[in-house]
């Protein structure tokens, strides 16, 4: 005789005396055992983004120290540029953009925000294209232009960020882009300007080369400037500009990481709440469900009796 057992509400017999699993109950037990695997790893990226909040932190709040004493290297360098009397010269000329971006992701738009200024710069159709290009300071810029602007990219340097930045190496990126072979006859240096913990603007520091300070109005006062005074001069203050401009943005990372990671434990809690709420009332249905099926079976074998 054949007959179906619900007294647990688990199993079942067919007419060919199979044993079955009843599949809404294994539907149920999935499920409840999917949400208790989401609530866990939502509970390990919660205790890993705050973590790396806490670090964060601490690298932004030595990053701020080092930046103040960075400024008066970058302001007397940003001032002689900007006070510097050129004359305009008609027709297209060599520019490189210099992208100061890191090697990590995970700080919000701080890199995204670098490569789409210098991206629109480039798909500009009033542009040069050909007597532009780029040199990518870090992974994140390197990867984003690559892509669509491979035939612009002059130079990639990265590795940068993994130790606290010193004037050393702002040197060495200045020396590299100056040995390259390129005669630029300027240069603009795209990146993150500090201004507090939870803000920060995309900026541009033009540089010029070795012959238009030459040809300077302010500079020709000068009778003791030759070609190897000038173009010592100009390397320092390249070197000075790098400097400044990366430990800008090296401080605006670690600021916009530092948020980006509070805003993702916050919404990792919101999440662990809702998943929390969702597994009760689940685990709740199954067991009323379970207790249905119980009566139900008990109620039909004493109409049976």
């Amino acid at each position: 005789m054949s007959f179906v057992v619900k007294a647990v509400g688990i199993l079942q017999q067919p007419a060919n005396g199979v044993l079955l699993w009843n599949n809404t109950s294994v539907r149920n037990m999935a499920t409840l055992k999917d949400i208790s695997r989401r609530l866990k790893s939502v509970k390990s990226i919660q205790k890993i983004t705050k973590s790396m909040k806490m670090v964060s932190a601490a690298k932004y709040a030595k990053a701020e120290r080092e930046l103040r004493a960075a400024r008066s290297y970058g302001m007397s360098a940003k001032s002689f540029y900007d006070s510097l009397e050129v004359e305009k010269v008609e027709g297209p000329q060599k520019q490189v953009l210099i992208a100061a971006t890191s090697d990590r992701g995970l700080c919000g738009a701080a890199n995204s925000s670098i490569i789409k200024n210098i991206r629109a710069q480039l798909t500009d159709p009033k542009q040069n294209l050909e007597g532009t290009k780029v040199v990518a300071i870090g992974d994140k810029s390197r990867a984003g232009l690559a892509r669509t602007h491979a035939a612009n990219l002059l130079l990639s340097i990265n590795e940068v960020g993994k130790r606290s930045l010193v004037f050393g190496d702002a040197s060495a990126i200045a020396q590299q882009l100056i040995s390259s072979g390129f005669e630029f006859d300027s240069a603009e240096i795209v990146y993150n300007k500090f201004k507090s913990a939870i803000a920060y603007t995309t900026s541009r520091q033009k540089i010029l080369s070795n012959e238009a300070i030459a040809n300077s109005k302010s500079i020709q006062v000068y009778d003791s400037t030759d070609a190897d005074v000038l173009r010592s001069f100009q390397e320092f203050n390249l070197a000075s500009v790098l400097y400044y401009a990366m430990k800008e943005n090296a401080t605006s990372e670690q600021s916009s990481r530092m948020t980006a990671m509070d805003n993702a434990t916050k919404n990792a809690g919101e999440l662990i709440n809702k998943l929390t709420t969702y597994y009760n009332r689940t685990r709740q249905a199954v067991i009323t469900t379970e207790l249905i099926e119980i009566i139900s079976g008990a109620a039909a074998l004493e109409q049976k009796n």
